[in-house]
């Protein structure tokens, strides 16, 4: 579903409200629904990408706890070897309020926005934008992961 002027604010999703910080989009996983903004349409690369992003919130909700932690390891090691960057703005954002922090729900969000960042660099179609950061070798490292991971199984949405 399209909503004109997205915002967000304490867990809630506005459209065209004052309050909050612009969104491109929101998921509501329990009500299986998406909801993105309207001005996406005119932008169908920033589309996908988005969209890809917000369908794998679905998907990471039924990955299991294994696959989950794998994929939690393959973040612990970048982050033990310093790097930097990240392959969406919602990864990069939840990265840095967790390393200020450090408190594991911030840690269990940043992992899940990684793997659904990930996940729209590497399935939307989009080959570059200002907010792949992650340098080449790590990006290589997470589609390896991904392809081990996913790609021979069903995933479940």
């Amino acid at each position: 579903m399209f909503r004109p002027a997205l915002s967000a604010s304490r867990g809630k999703l506005f459209s065209n409200h004052p309050h909050g910080r612009a969104v491109h989009a929101a998921s509501f996983l329990r009500r299986r629904e998406i909801v993105l903004d309207e001005e996406l349409r005119a932008a169908p690369q920033e589309l996908a990408r988005i969209f890809v992003h917000e369908l794998f919130h679905f998907a990471w909700l039924r990955l299991g706890n294994p696959r989950r932690e794998s994929y939690g390891s393959l973040l612990h090691a970048e982050m033990a070897g310093g790097v930097r960057g990240e392959l969406g703005w919602s990864a990069e954002l939840t990265k840095s309020h967790f390393l200020r922090q450090e408190k594991t729900g911030l840690w269990r969000a940043y992992i899940c926005e990684s793997f659904c960042d990930t996940a729209a660099f590497l399935y939307a179609g989009c080959d570059s934008h200002e907010e792949f950061t992650l340098a080449s070798k790590w990006r290589l490292r997470r589609a390896r992961w991904f392809h081990e991971s996913l790609d021979r199984r069903a995933l479940s949405i």
